[in-house]
C-alpha cells in the first residue's frame, strides 16, 4: 500500500484512490442489493399460501433502475398481483365475516432488509 509521490501529485493520487474505493464499494453494494432481492423472492415463494401453487411460483425479481451509483430491485408477482394484498392482510367475505391474513410478504421484506444491511456492512468492512 506504500507508494511514494511528490507533494504536487498527492491530491491527484488521493483522488484516484478514493475513486477506486468508490467503484469497488458500489459494485459490492449492487451485488448485495441483487442478493437481497433474490432472498426476498425466495422467501415469499417459500412461505406463500399454497392452494394450487401458482401464486407462490409467480413471484419475480427484476432490476427496475440502474445507474453508475444506484441499483433498484423490485420483487413482484406479474400474474397474481391482485391476490397479494388480500392474502397478506386478510379480507371481508361476501356473506359476512373475514378471511384471516397470511403474512408472507412483510416477513420476507424484513429478512431481506436485514440481509442487505449485514451484507453491506460486511462488504464495507472487508472491502
Amino acid at each position: 500500500m506504500g507508494k511514494k509521490v511528490s507533494i504536487d501529485q498527492m491530491a491527484s493520487e488521493i483522488e484516484k484512490q478514493l475513486e477506486e474505493y468508490k467503484d469497488l464499494t458500489t459494485m459490492q453494494v449492487k451485488k448485495a442489493v441483487k442478493d437481497a432481492g433474490d432472498t426476498v423472492k425466495k422467501q415469499i415463494s417459500a412461505t406463500a399460501p399454497v392452494k394450487s401453487g401458482r401464486y407462490a411460483k409467480s413471484w419475480r425479481s427484476k432490476t427496475t433502475a440502474e445507474t453508475s451509483s444506484k441499483l433498484e430491485v423490485t420483487v413482484y408477482s406479474p400474474s397474481r398481483y391482485m391476490l397479494a394484498h388480500l392474502l397478506e392482510n386478510g379480507h371481508a367475505k361476501r356473506g359476512g365475516g373475514r378471511v384471516r391474513a397470511i403474512p408472507h410478504i412483510a416477513p420476507a421484506e424484513a429478512a431481506g432488509e436485514e440481509k442487505l444491511t449485514a451484507d453491506i456492512e460486511r462488504a464495507l468492512r472487508n472491502g
